[in-house]
């Protein structure tokens, strides 16, 4: 999902952290007011991915409807080119202008009334909507949306720390009900039979529009006025292309990038593919084809389960083998997609969904922590974000064309060859995975 660009902070236990009074000791008083907020926080993270899931795996089936599926892939793109640099934008003027938590506000009620007026628009205009105008509204929702994932990181960071609270402890806690919050629209779009309509992104503009409200709620977030004053290279965290000058490093974020390719192609393409067997009069009236969408949230369950294995295989294969289960896990994730059935064989889906977890959380959590452990600390922040633009805005904008050019080679008159895509992007990780084994050679001190 998702976002998936900050699903390294989910755990299970969170729900008995939060609600447990025993967790914080001493002042009753002092025991309510962090309580309090972490509750506030939690709400505000379950809005924020709420926003997301309300479209972000459903959008692919809407856009074949309206007979536009030959342009999904520049729909999903277009949240990889915008993360690249709207975040930075915008992180710069919560620094020095306006309060974190009032540009959230200010950015979720532009995204969700324009998220709003992509619904009116594709209502109207029924299966006459124009590429140009939907693209462009939708985009524009996208711009001021997806900078909005690290502003509520920002604010629920600052709001901690000034309560004296641990953010290691208790900010992931808190976040788990961000993965909560985008299962639980994925599920309200499906069942209330949104995933081929409009009304998903009325869902999503409503829900935005809510956190808009919500925010005057949030604790405030002070601005810097004046202070030091930072280099157009050090605001936009391009000082960390330096690395590029380590041959490790440079292998490091290039499959980084490599692997990219692989996060947006299911969220694009899964809802369309398992869709597409109702017309295959076998499969029609089974589970998955009618809620495509609960099936595909078994995915994002998955991750907050497999999260918890990382540390067990971190510490018994290290860095390169754990990101080698993650690259080998995509091929079977694709792989699996490719022989299963929504009949059978929806065990391959369902064995799909579960890998999904380890192919992503394995990559991205170890690949983070590995920047974390061989870069210089006055450069790990940046470095922390040019890993994030090297898979979730390069990487996943490349993939998703690709596959867009890929599924567009295999369809003719609007049926789709599924399976050869499938393992088209099955091999391609498998490739990936090998030459990752070959080439990446990190020092055995940066393997634990």
């Amino acid at each position: 999902m998702g976002n998936h660009f900050l699903k390294n902070f989910v755990y299970v236990g969170a729900i008995h952290y939060l609600c447990n009074p025993n967790r914080i000791p001493l002042d009753k008083n002092k025991n309510a007011t962090a309580m309090n907020l972490k509750i506030r926080l939690a709400v505000m993270n379950f809005l924020e991915f709420a926003v997301w899931g309300a479209y972000l795996t459903s959008m692919g089936t809407y856009l074949v409807n309206i007979g536009m599926g030959t342009e999904i892939g520049l729909f999903y793109a277009m949240q990889g080119i915008v993360s690249i640099f709207m975040p930075a934008l915008i992180g710069i003027i919560a620094d020095r202008w306006i309060p974190a938590q009032r540009l959230l506000g200010l950015c979720h009620l532009l995204a969700g009334l324009l998220m709003l007026t992509t619904a009116y628009y594709g209502e109207t205009a029924g299966t006459e909507a124009t590429f140009g105008s939907l693209f462009g509204l939708y985009s524009l929702s996208l711009a001021f949306y997806m900078p909005t994932l690290a502003l509520t990181n920002s604010v629920a960071y600052t709001a901690l720390t000034r309560a004296g609270m641990d953010t290691v402890k208790d900010f992931p806690p808190i976040r788990v009900f961000g993965t909560i919050g985008f299962i639980c629209t994925m599920w309200v779009v499906d069942l209330m039979g949104f995933q081929d309509d409009v009304n998903q992104f009325r869902t999503s503009g409503i829900i935005s529009i809510a956190l808009f409200l919500y925010t005057f709620t949030l604790p405030a977030c002070p601005v810097s006025h004046g202070g030091e004053k930072k280099s157009f290279v050090d605001a936009f965290g391009l000082r960390a292309f330096t690395l590029f000058k380590q041959k490790k490093m440079a292998a490091f974020f290039i499959f980084s990038m490599l692997l990219g390719v692989s996060l947006q192609i299911t969220n694009g393409f899964a809802n369309p593919f398992i869709t597409s067997f109702k017309d295959i009069p076998e499969y029609a009236g089974t589970f998955g084809v009618n809620h495509a969408n609960i099936l595909i949230s078994l995915s994002q369950i998955s991750e907050t389960c497999c999260i918890l294995l990382i540390p067990f295989f971190m510490k018994r294969y290290g860095i390169k083998n754990v990101m080698l289960i993650a690259m080998f896990a995509w091929v079977l994730r694709f792989g699996l997609f490719g022989t299963g059935n929504p009949g059978s064989g929806v065990w391959m889906f369902v064995l799909s969904m579960v890998v999904y977890g380890v192919a992503f959380d394995f990559f991205n959590i170890s690949g983070s922590l590995f920047v974390d452990k061989t870069t210089d600390p006055t450069l790990r922040s940046s470095a922390q974000g040019l890993f994030m633009l090297m898979t979730n805005g390069i990487g996943a904008s490349v993939g998703t064309l690709s596959a867009q050019a890929v599924v567009n080679a295999y369809t003719t008159d609007g049926v789709t060859q599924w399976q050869h895509c499938w393992f088209i992007f099955a091999g391609y990780a498998f490739v990936v995975g090998v030459s990752f084994a070959l080439i990446f050679r990190p020092k055995r001190k940066e393997q634990a």
